[in-house]
């Protein structure tokens, strides 16, 4: 099973939003971690079959997406970012026509609805107009819909927007799951969401693909790029402006614990073993910390 991206660009008007992008998915829990603009999105739409590339193709198993038209959407499962529902359906209501356009017979869309109201803790509300719940309530809806199809290929972008801290870890632990035997492609700018469950990593900044790998083989380029020291309180606006911070900690005894990227800020810092969410500081030094 693999989902090929080959040589994929776009174009919107004079602006290049992708630029020659190739990757091939195999099954297991991919992310696609980037900052916000750079170009995840239409990514994900031309892998929907939403958007036509400018020039390359999307192919599963060896075959164009768009040849496959109604096959590969039998097997597709897509979270967008904001996804549209008639604003009188009921969360049981949205996914009874979902499981419509896709064709699940009723019996065994009811008894995976039951299994997904449950899985993502919303037996409570499905009765309840989708309009009137609340933001991570709607993003569970969404996802229990991209689900509900038992997807080969599952292609969620920004899944984690709007859930609180309990709802994101349920949600890693069921795609970590699911993923078994399947392709799951998630998009983020949240890198804790992604580095232990993903089993590869795509970055991406501006439309090109930086870098692919295990996070284990990402985390190596920034080796020896990231520092812990401590310092006096009062020197941190110095060291900010002249260092890299990824953390600060404050001792209670006027010093606070800095970790730098970069160079070695000072004889005293230490080596610090880094990790995914240092690398993307790095490669993405303008775009912020843990919400790139």
């Amino acid at each position: 099973m693999e989902l090929q991206i080959d040589s994929v660009s776009m174009y919107f008007g004079g602006k290049k939003a992708l630029s020659n992008v190739s990757l091939t998915l195999t099954p297991g829990v991919w992310s696609l971690l980037g900052a916000n603009g750079a170009g995840k999105t239409t990514l994900m739409r031309i892998i929907a079959g939403i958007l036509p590339p400018s020039t390359g193709r999307v192919a599963y198993n060896g075959v164009g997406i768009g040849e496959l038209g109604g096959q590969y959407r039998a097997v597709f499962g897509y979270l967008p970012q904001e996804f549209g529902f008639d604003p009188a359906f009921t969360a049981e209501e949205y996914l009874c026509y979902l499981a419509a356009l896709k064709g699940v017979p009723e019996k065994l869309a009811r008894q995976r609805m039951a299994a997904l109201f449950e899985e993502l803790s919303l037996t409570e509300v499905r009765q309840k107009r989708i309009k009137k719940l609340s933001g991570g309530m709607k993003r569970r809806v969404g996802i229990a819909g991209a689900l509900l199809g038992d997807p080969e290929v599952l292609v969620l972008d920004e899944p984690t927007s709007g859930l609180d801290p309990g709802e994101r870890v349920r949600l890693r632990n069921l795609l970590a799951r699911f993923a078994e035997g399947r392709i799951v492609l998630i998009s983020t700018h949240i890198v804790p969401d992604v580095e232990f469950i993903a089993s590869r990593h795509a970055l991406i900044k501006k439309g090109k693909l930086l870098a692919v790998g295990t996070t284990e083989e990402l985390v190596r380029q920034a080796e020896g790029l990231v520092w812990r020291c401590r310092i006096p309180a009062g020197a941190v606006p110095d060291y900010e402006r002249q260092y890299q911070i990824a953390g600060l900690q404050h001792e209670g005894d006027g010093t606070v614990s800095l970790r730098c990227l970069g160079e070695r800020p000072s004889e005293g810092a230490e080596p610090v073993p880094p990790t995914l969410e240092d690398l993307c500081l790095l490669l993405f030094p303008k775009e912020g910390g843990r919400d790139l």
